[in-house]
């Protein structure tokens, strides 16, 4: 038997600031839960909806790798490295925060909110130089397939993550079908942006809605389906 559990989207932790409303999937800022820490070296997804003409300002970082997915709207990034950009559906962004970077997202949008993920790995060493990437990934690249868009060595693509992990993104199809297996002693979270998701872990199957994660251990086959379409992230971790 495997094992797994669900983390529904309306267990997360929530913080609504009026310009931002963000859930925390695991312990974040003021929310605390000691058995919510992370998954392996998976640190933080928060989901953020930012305001129009609202955003983070200037702020710091270190030794974090963070990669953040637009779903809606557009957001703007700039950095002390001198990086400005804007990150819109089917980018995504991973910056290196090493041994610091100051970084401010905005959303530049008098009239959208900005709808994204940010995701936080913990580095495989301390001190890094830090880093910027930027890629994008055409829904028609996704759609009925698990594309990397993060790993260790950059490969098929992928932008460079400093840990052991790949980070796979999908848009599946009513219908459609996915499996991915997983080497020995590896981990897996899979997280739901939208529609429903199913994942069969042999006999074992669990339904998932937009905002809910499960964590993955002791298996080697995951089989995704959706009878009406899903989009989601999968995390293969060490």
């Amino acid at each position: 038997m495997s094992n797994a559990t669900l983390r529904k989207a309306t267990e997360r932790g929530h913080a609504d600031h009026g310009w931002l409303d963000s859930h925390h999937t695991f312990s974040f800022a003021g929310y605390y839960d000691p058995d919510q820490m992370g998954f392996r070296r998976l640190r933080v997804i928060n989901e953020d909806r930012v305001q129009p003409s609202k955003g983070f300002g200037t702020h710091p970082h270190r030794d974090m790798e963070i990669v953040s997915i637009v779903l809606e709207g557009e957001l703007a990034h700039e950095d002390s490295l001198g990086n400005g950009s804007v990150i819109r559906p089917g980018d995504v962004q991973r910056m290196s925060a090493g041994s610091g970077i100051l970084h401010s997202e905005f959303n530049n949008s008098s009239e959208r909110l900005v709808h994204f993920l940010q995701i936080w790995i913990e580095p495989n060493r301390r001190g890094l130089e830090p880093g910027y990437e930027q890629k994008h990934f055409a829904p028609e690249e996704r759609r009925d397939r698990l594309v990397l868009v993060g790993s260790e060595d950059g490969r098929e693509g992928s932008l460079t993550i400093h840990q052991d992990v790949s980070l796979y993104v999908s848009k599946l199809s009513g219908g459609a079908e996915l499996r991915h297996e997983l080497a020995p002693q590896r981990h897996a979270w899979v997280q739901v942006t939208s529609g429903q998701l199913e994942v069969r872990l042999g006999a074992e199957r669990y339904t998932l809605s937009a905002g809910d994660g499960l964590r993955v251990s002791d298996q080697r086959l995951l089989d995704f389906a959706s009878s009406e379409g899903a989009d989601f992230i999968l995390f293969d971790l060490a």
